[in-house]
């Protein structure tokens, strides 16, 4: 149909037998993501992959260099050094040369980048250090090669203003937290966009498509748009080393989600974070625009959050259920900063809407997608298990979110006469 110019990708994409044939996720698999016309009658469209502007051999020779497996000639590797920047949710990186295979981030070397250009530091005083943090396997160059997480600080050594990783990292090193082996288990939510228009992917230009109700987990090319990348995405996490553990199409079309869980402490924003950049790359390679904006449509549309399970080890014991509303209770006291650091524009999604509670007041219920706080009804029966945050918006950062639950229901404390009030007024038995 003429109005619609963002047929589904998984139509416009094909895998070649030889991408298929990798080892590693490599160049070979990110070209078969590029966008096919016929001869005769193609769509008009922007849209195509960047290594396929020619059809002279230079591609091919591309190609050959993309995926030259260099392993048998030197000992030396690439790291990828992946950092934040400046606005507290876009990814940077850069490459250096290590001259030998590494297994731990301590034995890489700080680095340093300009701070001026990333507006996280001012222009005479612009250098910025980077410490190694995580190690993930590469999918993108394979072999040996490496993508490194890192967090940012100053000359002094001291925690730039957008490093959330340095508190995280302070609150899950306290024992009173170590001893209880926290586990989150995190819901990316994000939605791809048509590149130039900026309109989700599948929807007619300037249109809508029906109305949600068949899209989640929805299959078909008139339901599922952009699966191909969901796909992409899904093999290069598990061959980086994250541990994902799921992904499906969302209620509103063109959005997606993926779960990252259960992990313990900071390795869960580690882990977040890499497969966000993983995601900016393949969807680079495609052609195609990725955003975290927590309500990217206005209306009746479901918006994109990062719901956060949580579970301490006493929450997962006998008696954890008790646990468990005792913390619902401290989160409830502490609404306010939580949903401050909870992600930007995060009012246009929590509106008591599309399966979410209203930002200005704090709920909680079993199998209940409408409150703050959700129980499942797994745990209620069990008398024990985890909790699910559902007010984090998906552009929220992991290392924030996670370590203040783990703040706020393991570290603080509430007033006795605070307590006694929140309790009653959520019928909390605690």
């Amino acid at each position: 149909m003429a109005q619609c110019l963002a047929p589904s990708v998984q139509w416009q994409m094909r895998l070649t037998k030889n991408a298929m044939e990798t080892s590693s996720m490599t160049s070979k698999m990110w070209n078969s993501l590029s966008f096919k016309q016929s001869r005769k009658g193609a769509l008009k469209t922007s849209t195509k992959f960047r290594i396929c502007a020619s059809s002279s051999g230079t591609i091919n020779r591309m190609e050959d260099l993309l995926n030259l497996d260099v392993t048998p000639y030197t000992d030396r590797i690439i790291a990828e050094y992946i950092w934040i920047g400046g606005s507290g949710t876009d990814v940077r990186s850069k490459s250096r040369t290590l001259s030998k295979p590494v297994e731990h981030p301590s034995e890489l070397p700080k680095w340093n980048y300009d701070g001026s250009s990333t507006g996280q530091a001012p222009g005479e005083d612009s250098e910025v250090i980077l410490y190694p943090q995580a190690i993930f396997k590469d999918p993108f160059r394979g072999g040996n090669n490496i993508l490194v997480i890192c967090d940012a600080y100053t000359p002094q050594g001291e925690p730039i203003p957008t490093n959330k990783r340095a508190k995280a990292a302070e609150i899950f090193s306290d024992p009173k937290v170590v001893a209880q082996v926290p586990w989150f288990g995190i819901e990316q939510e994000y939605t791809l966009l048509q590149p130039d228009v900026k309109w989700p992917l599948g929807w007619p230009v300037g249109g809508y498509p029906g109305p949600q109700g068949p899209y989640y987990c929805g299959a078909g090319a008139d339901k599922s748009f952009g699966r191909d990348i969901s796909d992409a995405h899904y093999k290069a996490c598990l061959y980086a080393g994250i541990n994902i553990s799921g992904t499906n199409g969302e209620v509103m079309p063109g959005q997606w989600e993926f779960q990252v869980g259960p992990s313990v402490g900071i390795e869960a924003g580690d882990h977040i974070w890499c497969a966000r950049y993983l995601l900016e790359r393949i969807t680079e390679q495609a052609g195609v625009v990725l955003t975290l904006d927590p309500k990217p449509i206005e209306g009746d549309w479901n918006g994109a959050g990062c719901h956060t399970n949580y579970s301490t080890l006493s929450m997962r014991e006998e008696g954890g259920f008790e646990v468990i509303k005792k913390a619902i209770l401290n989160l409830s006291l502490r609404h306010t900063e939580h949903i401050s650091a909870y992600g930007e524009g995060n009012e246009r999604r929590l509106t008591g809407k599309h399966e979410t509670a209203s930002i200005t007041s704090f709920s909680w219920g079993v199998a209940n997608r409408g409150c703050s706080i959700r129980v499942g009804r797994d745990t209620e029966k069990a008398g024990k298990g985890y909790l699910e945050d559902r007010r984090p918006a998906s552009n929220m950062d992991p290392y924030t979110v996670t370590g203040l639950l783990a703040e706020t229901t393991l570290l603080w404390e509430p007033t006795l006469e605070a307590e006694a009030l929140a309790a009653q007024k959520l019928a909390l038995n605690v």
